[in-house]
């Protein structure tokens, strides 16, 4: 669908992590869109299979299929989409018109099939938008030209070319004022990125001034005057129906995500019945309601407008299944953010769902279900008085205690998402924000600590890209704190990602310490030190009972690497929340550690522990036990114990050798089919115990392994050396036990340096090391760097290579264009099947920030050098080359598609040893590249 990267969404956007200054952020234009759920994105147009070359035949062919605008209609409700979205205008459809234009240039029906749809949805409460495309690239794609340039010029009295930006532009100008003319009740145009000639002449202005009830949407990019921000097809998240961790966009700006339902396939119908992953896009369909980003879903209307059968089968699938679980999604809002509610994300056994919001009642949506019968999540504060079960009306059991709600004994479980109203008298314990002062170490222009504490999301801190920094909250006077409630922005991904060749990464706190003092000065050593997850949502730092006037929270890192530069060491928070307690306790959650059910040894007894399951604790293991009887499992289980602090403990199955961990901690218990006894004593206070089945042999805690160098190594002749560095980062909160990292050489090369290893890694900890590898002669090889390491008992290991090639004859000196020794500044890079590495820079040019930088080119020798690029390109581009920050000189070429690699030159002069060479155009887009040699 997407077909062209807009550099100014990261230069505008991502380099500030904030929603553009002067967005309308609320506006009675946009309430229909705020109370949506969902949106159906119709990709249907000319190209549409059987591919049509001839308007009129086209036109024909549809209607005598029996096209019909209702059938369209009734398929958006089916999936409770409130609108749909016409893409006809779109550059890989023909650029056709689905209404008769007076204004020539491009496919214009007779029919007036938008017409006759707006007309269909407004009869059914259903609204309809205009796509319409900024890019005429595609304008003669395999042979045929869809745009008549002298046909438009003899119209506009002056020579326009559309196949240019700028002529293109001119004319889809026109088209917008046409269509605006023409369609009072259409509700607004999707905009598929920006074109310069719109916004030299004012355009989305003009609409605004034209038609003020009109919505106005752009794909992938924070444009201020536009009403929406659209996020194209993300994927590669954990689960990969959590679309939301790939979105950028704080709330309250209004945010789409729009995706494709059939699995494989073009955006538009090209033959073929394709698959609908149920479980993808149902969990899609939740989670986005779960963070109030509305689901536009892609589905390919065939030639007659109907959809495929598996298509359909979805659509009716979803009239059913949302029908009891409606109120839960219809005009609701995201929990957990700025609206409220409890902790999304992922919870205990497994568990993974949202929040969504409506007033004082909450829902929980469990879209992967737990591998136990409880569902248990931090409660934000929120007193809970009922639960029950959405889908059969079943009133649940719960336990609420220590910042927890537990639903317990759950047995009807939905395959894609089960679904608990949650009845609450509000939030407790929270201090008044006008009683609390926050200053910080560093703050941002404009955005200062005070906005922590306004109760405000419109207003946030941001850090100025400090780091280390602190946040100190002034509580009035000395105060009881139980913890504090971090608000973080939303406006980074959760993990490092690529989208669309861009780097992006987690903004959020990792590691911190928390600190106290009577006088704001004399802090001694810290009440709390940890890692926050990176993940959506409110996150909680329990504190214990402090007594204090301050308090400091000092962010030493945050997730994200370097590798994302508009990330990187940016921090930004909405609002911070002090509590002095935790809900009132109700109920009893299975195997706490102070049950009555159990045996307590020696000097073992409950404690009181308000941040406790059970506000309890049992201390004195070091001079005694707690044994837990009659604990039931199905055989072998993952055996979690909880503790009111760190400390080591011994843990024995049915009177078997003890097992000794540090605590908090999760282990593979050798647990019998029906009743166990464990006993348990060591060092730190227990909280409790849960019992759930092993994760599946196949599981392995999620980790970020960083090698470099990145990018084929192009060696010379003879013996060579090569430095390699590495890190391995585990990025859940799920330990993992003896830890190596190292390079693996082949035969006949040597390694310098041992493995580096780590007893145990916990949420957030980096394990390091850097080693010289050396080849006998220049090879063709592949260098493993693995980390070995265990979860559960359990050998596990991730790797990353190192990719070795002997430089080619001919070629002093070879270097791909991702290879991590360069600096690609605001380009990224994107996969390449057919180039050097599998991999390319694309994004180059447009502005001077979105070049690539080749640092130490070396040579031996002084003097005139050809340098070669190898590049790919759709049309005409052009770089422009500096050696050592001299007069760049432009280099033009042109190709034919993104995907053919070719090979150009230009003389460069150089010095002996090691040049700088960089490649980029501050003017307009540059072509994609590959990799740079010398000869």
């Amino acid at each position: 669908m997407r077909v062209r990267a807009c550099l100014a969404a990261v230069v505008v956007l991502l380099a500030t992590l904030v929603t553009p200054a002067h967005a309308e952020l609320y506006h009675p234009r946009q309430d229909w869109l705020r109370a949506s759920t969902a949106g159906l994105f119709l990709h249907w147009g000319m190209f549409t299979a059987p591919r049509h070359t001839d308007c009129a035949a086209w036109e024909h062919d549809v209607t005598a299929g029996g096209w019909t605008p209702d059938y369209w209609i009734d398929e958006a409700t089916k999936l409770g989409a409130s609108y749909v979205v016409l893409t006809t205008f779109h550059s890989r459809l023909g650029y056709a018109r689905p209404w008769p234009s007076k204004i020539p240039g491009s496919c214009s029906t007779q029919r007036d099939f938008l017409g006759e749809l707006i007309a269909a949805g407004k009869a059914k409460g259903v609204r309809v938008m205009l796509y319409m495309t900024d890019d005429p690239q595609w304008h003669n794609e395999t042979g045929h030209e869809s745009l008549d340039s002298a046909a438009y010029s003899a119209y506009k009295g002056h020579p326009v070319d559309l196949t240019t930006r700028p002529g293109f532009g001119e004319y889809s100008y026109d088209l917008f004022d046409e269509v605006m003319d023409r369609y009072s009740d259409l509700a607004g145009f999707w905009i598929d990125n920006d074109n310069e000639y719109w916004e030299q002449h004012g355009l989305y202005e003009h609409i605004r001034e034209k038609r003020p009830s009109w919505l106005l949407s752009n794909n992938n990019e924070d444009t201020p005057i536009m009403d929406t921000v659209s996020n194209e097809q993300k994927t590669g998240m954990t689960p990969s129906y959590d679309y939301p961790q790939a979105i950028y966009t704080p709330m309250p700006r209004l945010t789409e995500a729009d995706y494709k339902l059939p699995t494989n396939g073009d955006w538009w119908y090209s033959g073929g019945d394709q698959a609908v992953d149920f479980r993808l896009s149902t969990g899609r369909y939740i989670t986005n309601a779960g963070s109030s980003i509305k689901s536009l879903m892609a589905e390919t209307a065939m030639l007659n407008g109907k959809f495929p059968p598996q298509q359909e089968a979805f659509n009716n699938f979803m009239a059913s299944w949302t029908q009891p679980i409606k109120k839960t999604l219809a005009g609701t809002e995201g929990g957990g953010y700025m609206y409220g509610g409890m902790q999304p994300g992922f919870w205990n056994d497994g568990a993974h769902g949202v929040i969504t919001v409506k007033g004082a009642t909450q829902y929980v949506h469990v879209v992967t279900r737990p591998s136990t019968n409880l569902v248990r999540l931090r409660d934000n504060g929120y007193r809970v008085t009922g639960v029950s079960d959405v889908r059969t009306g079943k009133p649940m059991r719960f336990a609420q205690s220590g910042g927890y709600l537990s639903i317990l004994d759950i047995t009807d479980w939905d395959t894609y998402d089960t679904v608990f109203q949650v009845d609450t008298a509000g939030q407790q314990y929270f201090y008044d924000k006008s009683t609390i002062k926050a200053t910080a170490s560093a703050s941002a222009p404009g955005h200062p600590a005070s906005n922590l504490t306004d109760g405000s999301y419109l207003n946030y801190w941001d850090a100025g890209g400090q780091q280390p920094v602190s946040v100190t909250l002034d509580l009035g006077r000395k105060r009881s704190t139980a913890y504090l409630a971090v608000h973080e922005r939303e406006s980074s991904p959760t993990a490092a990602r690529e989208s669309f060749g861009r780097a992006e990464d987690s903004a959020r706190i990792k590691d911190y310490r928390v600190y106290a003092s009577d006088d704001g000065k004399n802090w001694g050593a810290p009440v709390r030190t940890g890692a926050l997850p990176s993940t959506r949502g409110v996150q909680f730092v329990d504190v214990g009972e402090v007594h204090a006037r301050y308090l400091k929270l000092e962010v030493l890192n945050t997730w994200s690497g370097p590798q994302a530069k508009p990330f990187f060491h940016q921090l930004a928070i909405d609002e911070i929340d002090v509590a002095y307690g935790y809900p009132d306790p109700r109920g009893e959650v299975p195997l706490e550690a102070e049950s009555w059910r159990n045996g307590f040894e020696g000097k073992a007894s409950p404690v009181w522990c308000e941040a406790c399951s059970g506000t309890a604790a049992v201390a004195g293991l070091d001079r005694g036990a707690v044994v837990f009887r009659n604990v039931q499992a199905a055989g072998p289980s993952r055996l979690q114990l909880d503790t009111a602090g760190p400390g080591r403990l011994s843990v024995s199955v049915n009177g078997a050798a003890p097992i000794t961990v540090e605590a908090p901690a999760a282990i593979a218990a050798p647990l019998t089919a029906g009743a166990n006894t464990i006993k348990v004593s060591g060092t730190a206070a227990l909280d409790r115990i849960a019992v759930a089945p092993l994760p599946p042999e196949s599981y392995t805690p999620k980790t970020t392994l960083t090698v470099q160098p990145a990018g084929v190594q192009w060696v010379s002749p003879g013996q060579q050396s090569i430095k390699v560095t590495a890190s391995l980062r585990l990025d859940v909160d799920d330990p993992i036990g003896q830890a190596s990292l190292a390079p693996v050489v082949p035969a006949g090369w040597t390694l310098q340096g041992a493995p580096v290893t780590a007893a145990n890694l916990r949420l957030g900890q980096v394990l390091s090391g850097s080693w010289t590898v050396t080849a006998p002669a220049a090879q063709d090889v592949t260098i493993p760097v693995t980390a070995n390491f265990t979860t559960l008992g359990r050998a596990k290991s991730v790797s990353k290579p190192v990719q070795v090639k002997p430089r080619p004859d001919g070629r002093v000196f070879m270097r791909e264009a991702e290879d991590s020794a360069n600096d690609i500044g605001d380009a990224g890079v994107t996969s390449c099947s057919a180039c050097s590495g599998g991999q390319k820079v694309r994004n180059i040019g447009g502005s001077a920030g979105a070049a690539v930088t080749f640092p130490d080119v070396t040579v031996g020798a002084a003097g005139q050098y050809t340098l070669y690029l190898d590049f790919t390109v759709n049309g005409d581009r052009s770089y422009f080359v500096s050696v050592n920050g001299g007069t760049p000189v432009e280099v033009k070429v042109s190709g034919a598609g993104n995907s053919t690699p070719y090979t150009t030159s230009v003389p460069v002069t150089l010095t002996a040893g090691a040049n700088t060479v960089r490649i980029g155009n501050d003017r307009a887009g540059a072509p994609d590249l590959d990799r740079i040699s010398l000869g």
